[in-house]
């Protein structure tokens, strides 16, 4: 089985994606893959979301799809059918750790804060999506967990962009970040892989030294 914290060691930004229309998937998918970008969380926040993984895994070879949005047991039965190979929560709850692990299914689940982070740990997990980043705190809240949590991992999503992710990569505790600017809404709707494939390029630029 997958260690999440194995998706942080294909580069720093895993990108968050939504997909409205399922033709849209495979080209997505390959132009990210193409641009060095391997790691995709497909969320599940449209209809068409499962279908897309499904179609990502059967299709693209090269890349290692998830999904996200993932907030029931029912949300991880249906993403694992459909071919993920790790799930990504926005918040945790036992009742999706616990199906995770029937299942197979590694997961990154979102906390936002101490409480969180102490009942993820419980269940055995230590690499966090910090969600929604920005908005919980940014970078000093991080630089606040890392005290308590010295064993601590985390995947900032929510308000990282190509401004600010440096900033985010270069703290010890953050391992790889979340971000939905990889994948622009008037990019997909336009069918313009290439511009997908050279965001994706460009995010080799904010790999952490050493």
């Amino acid at each position: 089985m997958l260690n999440t914290l194995e998706l942080a060691t294909h580069g720093p930004v895993i990108p968050v994606i939504v997909i409205h229309r399922l033709a849209d998937a495979v080209p997505l998918a390959q132009a990210l893959v193409d641009g060095g970008v391997r790691v995709l969380e497909v969320t599940l926040r449209t209809p068409v979301g499962l279908a897309c993984i499904e179609a990502i895994a059967r299709s693209v070879p090269g890349a290692i799809v998830g999904a996200g949005t993932i907030r029931s047991a029912a949300d991880a039965r249906a993403s694992h059918a459909a071919g993920a190979v790790f799930g990504v929560s926005p918040g945790y709850t036992a009742a999706v750790g616990a199906a995770c692990r029937e299942l197979g299914l590694p997961l990154l689940p979102g906390v936002a804060t101490a409480s969180e982070v102490m009942a993820a740990q419980a269940d055995g997990i230590d690499f966090l999506k910090f969600f929604p980043a920005v908005q919980a705190g940014g970078i000093p809240m991080l630089k606040a967990l890392g005290g308590p949590f010295p064993d601590v991992a985390f995947c900032p999503t929510g308000g990282v962009s190509p401004e600010n992710a440096a900033q985010f990569l270069a703290l010890p505790n953050v391992k790889v970040c979340g971000g939905s600017w990889l994948t622009p809404a008037d990019a997909v709707a336009a069918g313009d892989w290439a511009r997908i494939t050279a965001l994706a390029k460009a995010t080799a630029a904010l790999r952490q030294p050493g």
